[in-house]
């Protein structure tokens, strides 16, 4: 065995050097634009003529995709050169390019890296070296297609569709064309995650993605937009031909079944498309219009498609809600967002037991708008977290104010699942110990009836901090007194829709009492909401209902009874 590095005959010559490197020297006489190359360029070159290497002309000839490359990096180094740069930079360049011998040759990925030398103000020659750069080429594009594509699709990713569809914006504006923006979503696909999980899910995005972009033509462009929903821009597309594109797609997607590892599943989808620059010249426009036309075709029926156009009442409503928006966030700020005192009593003795506090919101001009105003909008809207933080944060500081008053809140289906709401609630309950106990919050019965494991949840939470729980407008929406005992709710509010008409009614008379007498077994006390003469509060009475509240007893109004000690409320779970 020979030990220690092996001598060294003889230095190894320039042309082996770069022939182990794989590697080609040349130097470029830029006055006659001749090239003389090393011998390790016919390894290189392969398929390419020694003729067509010989000038500068004849290699950019074959460069793709940009024949400048070569002479626009030279000016750039000679610019640096001449600008001061520092000697390690100036006049020192490095580009990539594909070489073609011809068109039915695969292109030839090729770095040149080279130095200018020359007098100042001139360049006689440049020096250099190439390699094939094919599989670093290779694995650059991988990475650009992965930052720009969609994984599970292959579509461009979002943000790439966003920049096309500004891009096809600014070249329908500047030469006068038009395309069609159209948004593909795929109906239930929610179900589909449910039922199969999301690697099924994720299949059944991707064979659609297939079938539409079979059907698109050259030109088109295809994106995932979201979760579920994929882009389309259709280039040089009227109306009346988007019609017929769309109705394409559809079939194509609900024609056959996807065949997944779970079996096969039935999809189908529904389109919403804008006509661009025509009613949309930015992004904003063509996205908001095109998801509004997705949900017009929703609400006709699953699997169709709409196209947008304007509508007067549609745009009114869209600046009145822009308007009431303002109004809103306004009042929040400016603290015009109050509550008002409902009286609910003891049915037996009419001594208040607990107040509902109902949302007010006082108007710039001194007028004041009451919940059914602001709730249903602020809902509408996206506001109503905002407001129900803000009546929580005034039902608060109303019971650490005043030691004996109960008082309930009303709190919207989205606010149930607010992790900002239950944050406020924790900390105002250690900064107020024993404020909870006198705390009632109430949900609708539709809230109740989503999702009863997720209201449960909520439900014990509230009761963990010692608050209680009632369900509003109990009758509406038809929960089953079984699902109310596995809730655990502590008060009923029966719905007063049906409790207005007692006196008049045997059909409301005969639901009402079943359901006190049905909460009465549970162990659940009943309200009586809307109550609005004698008669009515003297049969509730008599059914056992526990309290009463409406137009009999008094409505929501500002002042705070409970500061006159004669009106004092009464436990209202005694």
């Amino acid at each position: 065995m020979i030990s220690g590095p092996l001598p060294i005959s003889s230095a190894p010559s320039p042309d082996d050097i770069l022939a182990a490197l794989g590697q080609a020297a040349f130097v470029w006489d830029v006055a006659t634009d001749t090239i003389v190359w090393t011998d390790q360029a016919a390894a290189i070159f392969r398929d390419v003529p020694a003729a067509a290497l010989a000038t500068g002309a004849g290699l950019s000839a074959l460069i793709e995709p940009h024949r400048t490359v070569r002479t626009e990096a030279l000016s750039q180094a000679i610019a640096a050169r001449e600008a001061g740069a520092a000697p390690d930079q100036g006049g020192c360049y490095r580009i990539e390019y594909g070489i073609r011998g011809s068109t039915a040759d695969t292109v030839l990925w090729i770095e040149e890296t080279g130095y200018c030398l020359g007098a100042t103000g001139e360049t006689l020659r440049v020096q250099g070296i190439v390699r094939i750069n094919n599989e670093r080429h290779a694995r650059e594009e991988q990475l650009l297609k992965l930052s720009q594509h969609d994984p599970v699709t292959g579509a461009l990713n979002r943000a790439n569709l966003l920049i096309a569809l500004a891009e096809a914006i600014e070249e329908s504006s500047r030469f006068r064309s038009s395309f069609v923006f159209m948004l593909v979503g795929i109906d239930h696909l929610a179900r589909i995650n449910d039922a199969f999980g999301f690697d099924v899910a994720d299949e059944v995005i991707a064979e659609i993605a297939k079938r539409i972009g079979v059907r698109l033509r050259g030109g088109d462009v295809m994106g995932r937009f979201s979760g579920n929903k994929f882009g389309l821009i259709l280039k040089n597309c009227s109306v009346d031909e988007a019609n017929v594109a769309a109705e394409r797609f559809l079939q194509v997607i609900r024609s056959d079944v996807i065949l997944t590892r779970s079996g096969p599943v039935s999809v189908t989808a529904s389109i919403g498309a804008i006509a661009v620059p025509r009613y949309a010249r930015t992004n904003d426009e063509a996205i908001n219009r095109a998801q509004e036309a997705l949900e017009m075709a929703k609400r006709r029926r699953n699997g169709s498609s709409a196209m947008w156009r304007p509508n007067v009442e549609r745009e009114a409503q869209r600046r009145v809600n822009i308007r009431v928006t303002d109004e809103i966030v306004t009042a929040l700020n400016e603290r015009r967002i109050v509550v008002a005192f409902e009286p609910v009593v003891h049915a037996g003795s009419r001594h208040p037991a607990f107040y509902e506090c109902l949302v007010r919101m006082r108007q710039e001009d001194g007028e004041v708008l009451l919940a059914p105003d602001v709730v249903p909008v602020a809902e509408k809207l996206g506001l109503i977290r905002l407001v129900d933080h803000r009546v929580l944060e005034l039902v608060m500081a109303e019971l650490s104010a005043s030691p004996h008053v109960q008082l309930s809140l009303n709190i919207s289906p989205d606010t149930t699942m607010d992790s900002d709401w239950w944050s406020s609630i924790e900390s105002m309950m250690r900064a107020h110990p024993g404020v909870a106990e006198r705390m009632i919050v109430e949900i609708t019965e539709t809230v109740a009836i989503q999702d009863l494991d997720d209201v449960r949840g909520f439900v014990t939470r509230v009761k963990n901090f010692g608050g209680r729980i009632a369900i509003d407008d109990f009758g509406a929406g038809y929960t089953s007194f079984r699902n109310l005992r596995k809730l655990g709710v502590d008060i009923v509010k029966i719905d007063g829709a049906f409790v207005q008409n007692i006196a008049r009614s045997a059909d409301d008379r005969a639901f009402v009492q079943t359901m006190i007498d049905l909460s009465r077994r549970l162990g659940i006390k009943t309200v009586a909401e809307w109550v609005q003469d004698e008669i009515s509060a003297d049969l509730l009475r008599d059914w056992g209902c526990d309290y009463i509240q409406g137009k009999l007893i008094g409505l929501a109004a500002p002042e705070r009874p409970w500061l006159d000690d004669t009106a004092a409320p009464r436990p209202a779970m005694g």
